[in-house]
């Protein structure tokens, strides 16, 4: 098997249009500049015979092109699991976009995705065109690339935050790649920078619902971890070590998420911002989405289908909500996090507690549990789900077989289709998953039975769970 294959002509077509339903499915590299851009760049157009394109920035990086100071190929919205061709490739390209080689080597993650170190590597090759080193140090160059444009960060932290292993190894890899060191970089590179916390925009392809984006998660937040203010979503964030907030709305400059970072979380910056990429779908492609799903989201086809920040979290919230009103259950769910979080300083009256973590879950008793308001039952629901995730940190990572991700899950006590299908949907970030047991569902179609259900949503694959995200909305 090759990498991807891109037919030139429909792509430099899509170059000249600055047609942003490929902004970040492919790039353009220019050999008359030595640079590669998105297609939306505003740059003056190349020639044809100047232009050579790629399915990702590694591909165009490894080929001697440096990513373009205008369009900024590192804030590009990135792709949608559904769009590959092989699952395990994209749930290998996540895995180390989310730095998971940054802590463990590559024949270790082939053995915790449960597959040989070799059939990683051609997995990857044969998919991005690129190693699995060169995917990785393509992922560290763009995020420094994006911490020496857009804060003031020294250029030491700036090498340990992208995950390089010494300040060496960071000034080698970016001279080799990029011919500047990254003190001469970050002079000519520009942006906005500032001292009291870090700013950074995330590209989506538009349209994006963000009202629709923030009623969803208001209507279901953890109160003191979350808050929705001033059409901004806030919350606390624990990663790595490092405690403080964040703060996310729209940005004023471009298509694209503005993301405030408070200054204790600089060496999480990577992590915190691919958390906000999932919650917030920015790989979702509506146009194309809309065009399989028809009159149902026609009226509103910027919806998106949020992910997860935290799958932990998630879970948690998806057992409380079984079998109660979405309102009730977000009353227990600020509950839960005031039993069992840690409080926090933020300068946000609304934050003030950190999520709960799985370990001091699991280590409470269930009667401990039931006090926030819930049933026995579903006391041991949470604390199965908790120990659960000490014991496997990794629950909530599909890998490759999302129906065996979401068989696991299923083989935990109190964990039904209808939570397995909201998980998949939200933590896998599946765009398939369909919950057909939900009463919601059920009263927007008018059909009661399961399997007409699942008959009905046929035509919707597969894009199943944005076609639920459009019918929840017709019941709002």
């Amino acid at each position: 098997m090759q990498a991807m294959q891109l037919d030139p002509d429909s792509c430099y077509k899509a170059l000249i249009s600055r047609d942003s339903r490929f902004d970040g499915l492919m790039y353009v590299g220019v050999s008359s500049t030595g640079i590669y851009c998105r297609l939306i760049c505003n740059s003056r157009r190349p020639l044809r015979r100047n232009c050579t394109f790629y399915p990702n920035a590694a591909a165009a990086e490894q080929e001697g092109f440096r990513p373009c100071l205008r369009c900024r190929p590192e804030i590009a919205p990135g792709n949608a699991l559904v769009d590959s061709r092989n699952r395990l490739a994209v749930a290998l390209g996540r895995r180390i976009e989310d730095g998971a080689l940054n802590e463990i080597s590559v024949p270790a993650l082939a053995a915790e995705m449960g597959i040989s170190d070799r059939h990683l590597r051609r997995v990857i090759q044969d998919e991005f065109g690129v190693s699995p080193n060169k995917l990785l140090e393509t992922q560290r160059l763009l995020t420094a690339k994006m911490l020496l444009t857009d804060t003031l960060l020294p250029v030491t932290e700036i090498a340990y935050a992208s995950g390089f292993a010494s300040l060496r190894r960071f000034n080698d890899a970016f001279k080799t790649n990029y011919r500047l060191n990254p003190s001469q970089f970050r002079r000519g590179a520009g942006g906005s920078k500032t001292t009291d916390r870090f700013v950074f925009d995330l590209a989506y392809r538009p349209p994006l619902d963000w009202e629709a984006l923030l009623r969803f998660l208001d209507k279901r937040l953890f109160a003191g971890v979350e808050a929705v203010v001033d059409s901004a979503y806030l919350r606390t964030v624990s990663l790595g070590g490092r405690v403080g907030w964040i703060r996310v709305r729209p940005s004023s400059r471009r298509h694209a998420l503005s993301v405030e970072i408070s200054p204790q979380l600089g060496r999480a910056i990577p992590g915190v911002l691919t958390r906000v990429r999932k919650l917030f779908d920015l790989g979702a492609e509506p146009e194309r989405i809309a065009l399989c799903l028809g009159k149902l989201a026609a009226p509103c086809p910027g919806l998106r289908l949020p992910g997860a920040f935290d799958g932990y979290e998630v879970a948690i919230r998806a057992v409380l909500g079984q079998q109660i009103s979405v309102k009730g259950a977000t009353t227990i769910a600020g509950r839960f996090a005031e039993a069992f979080g840690d409080p926090v300083e933020t300068p946000f009256a609304k934050l003030r507690l950190l999520m709960p973590t799985a370990k001091r879950v699991a280590a409470a008793s269930p009667e401990a549990i039931a006090k926030i308001g819930v049933t026995s039952a579903r006391a041991k629901t949470l604390l199965g789900v908790s120990r659960a995730m000490v014991r496997n940190p990794n629950l909530l990572e599909p890998g490759a077989d999302i129906e065996a991700a979401m068989v696991r899950l299923k083989a935990l006590p109190g964990i039904g289709e209808w939570t397995a299908q909201y998980l998949a949907m939200r933590a896998f970030s599946w765009p398939d998953a369909f919950p057909a047991t939900d009463l919601g569902i059920r009263k927007a179609l008018g059909i009661e039975d399961e399997g007409r259900i699942i008959a009905h949503a046929e035509v919707w694959r597969p894009w199943r769970g944005y076609a639920a995200m459009h019918l929840w909305r017709t019941l709002a």
